[in-house]
């Protein structure tokens, strides 16, 4: 019924802080020996993506916690508020502290030197980060295609922010490296040090943009969000097809976490009983569809003669 699969999504996020810890020890040595603005902008940006991962990690330990009575819903959207302290730590660690190293740069220009140590550091960063992208372009893949979605669409549209935050994340780090790789290259070749300002700016730009991407959904599914069109869809098919279930009234499904939906529906069932068999019958419909993974709570009322049935 709703988002395919189980998540790996920890192995996917775990691959990026390791790969961000390195790179951001790498990038820091690099920034020291060179004096490159870029460089310490990409090594704020990796120190930024490294704390990002734990809050990250927090988010799908969080929101995969048990449903109990203050929390009959679950604790799932408790991994957008942890998401939120990630894309904001990438704002301020990461956009805010390299636009401003880069406009202090144009101010108060230094030249910078071993460019080849810099060079070798971008190149392992690259390497590094490409394959942490990979990994979350493997996990992204097959759920997008069960869902009849392009990769960036589902990546947009998934409910599990830690996936859309690591793909988000790799995609900024690999254009970062190329950007400062370019704002190293001509502060050698032209002896100024203003491409490599204007380097460490474009950086810090680009992960602004990245993000208030991610801020936005996340807030989108704090707020409250209606499932995909396609899976509300496959939800109507699986209820209608439930032995007990005549006709299905009215559907409501709201994203509660990472995969995880609230089904709130009205249902006209087979057959004429007393009120209390209907009431048994009901609870054992909403527990059945409760023995999905995806479903943390349904709740389902009987339907008015005169409402017009859903079809898929």
């Amino acid at each position: 019924m709703a988002e395919d699969g189980g998540s790996d999504s920890t192995l996917t996020v775990v691959v990026a802080l390791v790969a961000n810890v390195l790179v951001a020890v790498a990038k820091s040595a690099a920034a020291a020996l060179t004096g490159s603005a870029s460089m310490l902008a990409e090594a704020a940006h990796s120190w930024a993506d490294s704390g990002n991962e734990v809050f990250l990690l927090l988010a799908d330990r969080r929101s995969r916690r048990e449903a109990d009575a203050d929390h009959p819903a679950g604790y799932g959207r408790s991994a957008y508020v942890w998401a939120m302290f990630a894309a904001l730590g990438l704002f301020v660690a990461g956009g805010a502290v390299s636009v401003t190293h880069g406009i202090q740069g144009l101010l108060s220009p230094e030249p910078a030197e071993d460019f080849a140590a810099g060079y070798a550091v971008l190149a392992l960063s690259f390497v590094l980060e490409g394959v942490s992208f990979l990994r979350s372009v493997r996990q992204a893949r097959p759920e997008a295609a069960s869902l009849g979605r392009d990769l960036l669409e589902h990546v947009l549209a998934s409910s599990d922010p830690t996936l859309r935050a690591v793909v988000f994340e790799d995609s900024a780090a690999l254009v970062g490296v190329v950007l400062a790789g370019a704002g190293l290259g001509l502060h050698e070749v032209t002896g100024s040090p203003v491409p490599d300002a204007v380097g460490s700016i474009l950086v810090g730009l680009v992960l602004g943009f990245v993000a208030l991407v991610l801020v936005t959904r996340n807030v989108e599914f704090l707020v409250g969000r209606q499932v995909d069109p396609r899976i509300r869809a496959a939800t109507v098919r699986a209820i209608l097809a439930l032995p007990d279930v005549d006709r299905l009234t009215y559907l409501h499904l709201e994203v509660v976490g990472p995969r995880q939906v609230r089904i709130v529906g009205d249902v006209d069932l087979v057959g004429d009983e007393r009120e209390t068999a209907v009431a048994l019958r009901l609870r054992a419909l909403e527990a059945r569809l409760c023995e999905s993974a995806a479903v943390v709570a349904a709740t389902l009322s009987l339907s008015a003669p005169d409402e017009p049935s859903l079809e898929a």
